[in-house]
């Protein structure tokens, strides 16, 4: 069973503490308001700033999937410096 709580003054709730403390929640944190047939779910949202959003598109992490893959299968080779690896692809 959940917390209750009363709706104030322009619609705002205070969610409880021991919700805050399960989901570390914090002061300036944001939230996605969204509404499933008669209840309100509030979930938190992670943003992503703009400049690490490239990392995050389906492409990419597809791309970083098959690279973990193929470390694990071993058919990724290790370089102790630039010049090694420079070297490495010239040959």
């Amino acid at each position: 069973m959940g917390e209750t709580v009363k709706v104030r003054t322009k619609y705002q709730v205070t969610i409880p503490e021991v919700i805050r403390k399960k989901i570390s929640l914090k002061i300036g944190s944001r939230v996605e308001v969204t509404a499933r047939g008669s209840e309100i779910v509030i979930r938190p949202v992670v943003e992503i700033p703009k400049d690490q959003a490239w990392f995050w598109k389906p492409e990419w992490q597809e791309m970083e999937k098959r690279a973990s893959e193929d470390e694990k299968k071993g058919k990724t080779k290790t370089f102790n410096n630039v010049e090694e690896a420079i070297k490495w692809l010239k040959s």
